[in-house]
C-alpha cells in the first residue's frame, strides 16, 4: 500500500489525502501514517491542508516502487523482491530459485553483509552506496554455455554506465567492469543444472556507485573505484538499475532468439583484454601470454610464451601491459 501510494503522488504532482483514501479504500488516517512512514524513510512529502500532499523528493532507495516507474521490459524486473539488508542477494536469490521463481526475478538490497565476487571473493556492500543485485533466468542452455551470461551481463553494465554518466567503462574478461584501469562493478554466475541442460542461472551484479573507496577494506581498497569518485558528482542508484535492467532486458532478449555470435561483437567493442598482454592464474598453472580473442562460445584465446595457443575456461586474469 505504501508503494501504491508513493507512485501516486510522483504521478499526480499534489493529492489530497481524501483522494488517496478514496483511490486506495482507506481512511485518511491511514493514508496519514503510509505518509509518514515515507517521510522516516526519506522522502521530502510537502502537505498542506488545502492542497493535500505533494511529493518533493526520492532518498535514491533501491525500492520497486522506484525502480518500476518508467522501468519497461519483458524479462528482468518483472517482479522485484527488496531487502534492506541480506547476507547476499545471491544466496536470497538462489533460495527463491530453487523454490520456483519465474525468470527475471530480481532480489535487490541496499546492504549486503556477506557479499562475494568470483571464488568467493569479499564484494564490500556499504549500505546505500553501491547497487547489489541478483536476477533470476531460465534459459535453454547447456552449462557449456554459462560463460556467455556474464559476458552478456557485462555489455549490459558498461552500456548502463554510459547512459547515466559520462565515463567510459571498459570489460576485463571475463567479468570485471573498470574505469581508468580500476575495478567499479563485477558480476557473478551461478547455476544449477543437470548433465546437459540449465535449470536456472542466478546472476549477481554489483556496482560502486556512491560508494567511499578509500574507506573499502585492503586488498580492495587499492583496486576499486566507484562512479562518483570518477565524475566527482553523485550518482542515481535508482536510474544506474533501471538503466541496467533494461540494457540487460534487450541483450538477453536478442540473445536468446540468435545466440551469442552478434553480442560477441558487442563485447569485444568494451573488452580492454584483447591485444594485451596477460598474466593467467588457474588450478593448472600460472602463465603469461597475449590475449588473442574469445571465441564463439566466449572463452579466451591466449598465445603464451612457447607459441602455444591455451583456451582459458576459467581463472585470473591481470593485464600487464599492450604491444606499443
Amino acid at each position: 500500500m505504501r508503494d501504491s501510494i508513493l507512485r501516486a503522488l510522483q504521478e499526480q504532482g499534489r493529492v489530497s489525502g481524501e483522494q488517496l483514501g478514496q483511490r486506495f479504500h482507506i481512511s485518511r488516517t491511514a493514508v496519514w501514517k503510509h505518509i509518514n512512514e515515507l517521510r522516516r524513510t526519506g522522502y521530502e512529502i510537502d502537505s498542506s491542508p488545502r492542497t493535500g500532499y505533494s511529493f518533493v523528493k526520492s532518498p535514491d532507495l533501491v525500492i520497486p516502487a522506484e525502480i518500476a516507474l518508467g522501468l519497461h521490459t519483458s524479462i528482468m524486473g518483472r517482479r522485484i523482491l527488496y531487502r534492506e539488508e541480506v547476507a547476499s542477494t545471491q544466496d536470497e536469490a538462489g533460495e527463491v530459485a530453487r523454490k520456483g521463481a519465474e525468470e527475471g526475478v530480481v532480489v535487490i538490497s541496499e546492504r549486503q553483509t556477506k557479499g562475494r565476487g568470483r571464488k568467493g571473493r569479499l564484494w564490500a556492500s556499504p549500505p546505500r552506496e553501491g547497487v547489489y543485485f541478483s536476477a533470476i533466468l531460465r534459459p535453454n542452455l547447456r552449462p557449456t554455455q554459462i560463460i556467455q551470461i556474464p559476458l552478456i551481463a557485462g555489455v549490459a553494465v558498461c552500456k548502463a554506465i554510459r547512459k547515466v554518466t559520462p565515463l567510459e567503462p571498459r570489460i576485463k574478461w571475463p567479468n570485471d567492469i573498470t574505469v581508468g584501469g580500476k575495478k567499479v562493478a563485477g558480476i557473478l554466475a551461478e547455476m544449477s543444472c543437470d548433465i546437459d541442460r540449465v535449470d536456472h542461472i542466478v546472476v549477481g551484479i554489483g556496482v560502486n556507485v556512491n560508494t567511499q573507496c578509500s574507506l573499502l577494506p585492503e586488498p580492495t581498497r587499492g583496486i576499486a573505484t566507484s562512479l562518483a569518485e570518477r565524475c566527482g558528482e553523485y550518482v542515481s542508484r535508482v536510474r544506474l538499475v533501471q538503466s541496467l535492467l533494461a540494457e540487460f532486458d534487450a541483450l538477453y532478449t536478442t540473445f536468446l532468439v540468435t545466440g551469442f555470435a552478434t553480442l560477441r561483437e558487442e563485447w569485444k567493442a568494451l573488452d580492454s583484454t584483447v591485444g594485451s598482454w596477460v598474466k593467467v592464474s588457474d588450478a593448472e598453472e600460472e602463465m603469461k601470454g597475449k590475449a588473442l580473442d574469445i571465441d564463439g562460445e566466449g572463452f579466451l584465446l591466449v598465445r603464451k610464451e612457447n607459441g602455444d595457443v591455451k583456451r582459458i575456461i576459467s581463472g585470473d586474469v591481470s593485464l600487464i601491459g599492450r604491444d606499443n
